[in-house]
């Protein structure tokens, strides 16, 4: 069997995102939207005008600095956060396995032209459905589009956010009124956590001080009564931490 190259697999690779590309435009006219903007918290990628929405869940490939010429791959870059940087190890993986060292190596001098080639190769490994790629000050971000969402799909995900005056938009968690960042009150949570976590559609990041728990142990339950004792109260999961951080003293 005759041994894949890289020259020959990247060809492949942007032959089917032409394609793959202009597939995606037909279907979605994205260009015919005034606005765009991406979150890598929610992993979300919106176009709209006016209340006309379309929604995409996309994975980060990588940065092109104009300035130094240089690309950078996401699974390397710690400003990328996790959320969009779930999946692009595997294109490492497969650099690895075929010993294609630009697949490996986490940064190093490149073209914008090469910065296309690696997008085709993620969107391909990652069987992406279209590719995006705006522009940040100097920095070019090439993204990968997963998959398209329905307003309610992209609604819920909104909905498990929240924006934090420190922290800017998190995933949300719920607290007692007496959980602070300033004072030790105990940590009581509804099941053992870490943080960046997953969590199931159903689950969120619960946690009450001592004292709650010395009422909802009295009541025998989430009642009425510990309820109104506790008053449970929104923060973001980073404020969430910080608070089981001062109160056990890990994290």
């Amino acid at each position: 069997m005759q041994q894949l190259t890289y020259a020959s697999f990247v060809e492949s690779c942007i032959e089917e995102l032409k394609a793959l590309q202009e597939e995606f435009k037909n279907k979605y006219n994205v260009n015919s939207y005034e606005n765009w903007f991406y979150n890598q918290v929610k992993g979300l990628l919106t176009f709209n005008t006016g209340q006309n929405e379309i929604n995409f869940r996309y994975e980060e490939v990588g940065t092109f600095s104009t300035t130094s010429n240089t690309w950078k791959w996401a699974w390397d870059n710690e400003n990328t956060l996790p959320e969009v940087k779930e999946n692009i190890g595997r294109v490492k993986d497969f650099g690895t396995e075929s010993n294609f060292n630009k697949l490996t190596n986490g940064y190093f001098e490149s073209s914008e032209e090469e910065a296309w080639e690696f997008t085709a190769i993620a969107t391909k490994l990652l069987n992406g459905i279209g590719v995006y790629r705006p522009v940040s000050d100097h920095l070019m971000i090439f993204m990968v589009i997963l998959d398209h969402l329905d307003n309610q799909e992209a609604q819920d995900i909104k909905d498990r956010y929240v924006e934090c005056a420190d922290h800017e938009y998190r995933r949300r968690a719920f607290v007692c009124k007496h959980l602070n960042r300033q004072h030790k009150v105990g940590f009581e949570e509804a099941f053992e956590t870490v943080e960046n976590m997953e969590l199931s559609d159903d689950d969120d990041l619960q946690a009450w001080c001592a004292e709650c728990e010395l009422v909802r142990e009295r009541e025998g339950e989430w009642s009425d009564n510990s309820m109104a004792f506790a008053e449970i109260k929104l923060v973001c999961e980073l404020c969430y931490f910080e608070m089981k951080e001062l109160n056990l003293g890990h994290r």
